[in-house]
């Protein structure tokens, strides 16, 4: 059922790039940045609610942010895709039981977070904001969440930033995007206009969103990980964006998927952050 809705909707777009190629490529550029409204369930809010939470602005835009103190560095954790900083309850229990300051944030239409689209440009100036504010030490990020705390990283060079960790997190834009436009099946009409919009609207060509280009700029150590079995995100991304860090490491798991949400990818985690602190 679901193949045959995903097969539908793209034939309509298609049928509606010849009576409007621009009208057609918005609406599935659109669909793209939706992510699906999703509530914060109520074992997620009694976690969430065992923090300190404060709002902040970007934009007029509210960026939700939850802290749970600790007497050493700060960590900020981004997550993915329809997601929310509930995801880090595993992460965070730990990080903070060994005495870290924790920071997590909701993504741009995620959780109580504000906005109706989602993209990475977007996410790191959310991640710029709460960076600003609580100066972290550390940022882990996971799938789109590391794509654009590395987005963020290169942009603003807070100087408080010496380690990134990126979980399952896509290497090229433009892969991402080709995965979509073939999922849909949509015609050439629509994916060449896609591409003159991202241009029209964030002054850089689709290949220029690459994490393994932008990764190159930072001198911070790096901790890649992903699994060969993520069916989301192929585990080659990581190989490219291992290939171009400076001091980059990268840790291949099986059989954990793209969510890579356990005590084993946590204590990898912790490994990392306290090695040459």
């Amino acid at each position: 059922m679901k193949s045959l809705i995903i097969k539908i909707i793209g034939n309509y777009y298609n049928i509606l790039s010849y009576f409007s190629q621009d009208y057609a490529a918005n609406k599935a550029l659109k669909l793209f940045t939706t992510p699906r409204k999703g509530y914060i369930k109520e074992k997620q809010a009694d976690f969430l609610g065992t923090a300190f939470k404060e709002e902040l602005t970007y934009n007029q835009f509210p960026v939700m942010t939850y802290r749970w103190l600790g007497k050493k560095e700060t960590i900020l954790l981004a997550h993915g895709w329809e997601s929310n900083a509930s995801r880090w309850k595993k992460l965070i229990k730990q990080l903070n039981k060994s005495g870290f300051n924790v920071v997590a944030l909701d993504a741009p239409a995620h959780g109580r977070s504000g906005s109706k689209d989602f993209n990475a440009i977007l996410y790191s100036e959310f991640i710029a904001v709460v960076a600003k504010r609580f100066k972290p030490n550390i940022i882990i990020g996971h799938s789109v969440g590391g794509m654009s705390a590395v987005f963020f990283q290169q942009k603003y060079q807070l100087e408080s930033v010496h380690k990134l960790v990126l979980l399952g997190a896509p290497s090229e834009f433009t892969d991402v995007m080709e995965r979509y436009t073939n999922m849909l099946g949509y015609n050439q009409r629509i994916t060449k206009r896609i591409d003159s919009i991202i241009i029209e609207r964030f002054g850089k060509t689709s290949q220029e969103f690459s994490t393994s280009k932008i990764i190159k700029e930072l001198n911070q150590q790096s901790l890649i990980i992903h699994d060969e079995d993520d069916a989301i995100i192929p585990y080659n991304d990581a190989v490219l964006i291992h290939k171009h860090a400076q001091k980059g490491q990268l840790i291949t798991t099986k059989g954990f998927g793209h969510s890579l949400n356990n005590e084993t990818i946590a204590s990898y985690i912790e490994e990392f952050i306290v090695s040459e602190l």
